[in-house]
């Protein structure tokens, strides 16, 4: 019930201004505010994540690599 009532408040507060100006007013700020903090926080969060992530490559098996470099030739044409 307090949710609905303080949105009822927003929206006098909004509605009080002139006519006919073109502002965003206070309900445009706090929209505003909130995106703000929410793209923040977003943002914090990618940072934490983006710290765990291991960029270093694992080394292949030894027998992995040598079939690999293989296949990889024989699918090359000759150069001749």
């Amino acid at each position: 019930m307090s949710a609905s009532l303080a949105v009822t408040n927003l929206v006098t507060l909004a509605e009080e201004l002139d006519k006919n100006k073109v502002t965003p007013g206070v309900l445009g700020f706090i929209v505003f505010a909130v995106m703000a903090l929410a793209v923040w926080g977003l943002m914090k969060s990618m940072t934490k994540h983006m710290g765990k992530v291991d960029f270093t490559e694992t080394p292949d098996a030894p027998g992995e690599g040598a079939e690999r470099s293989s296949t990889g030739s024989e699918a090359s044409p000759a150069k001749g």
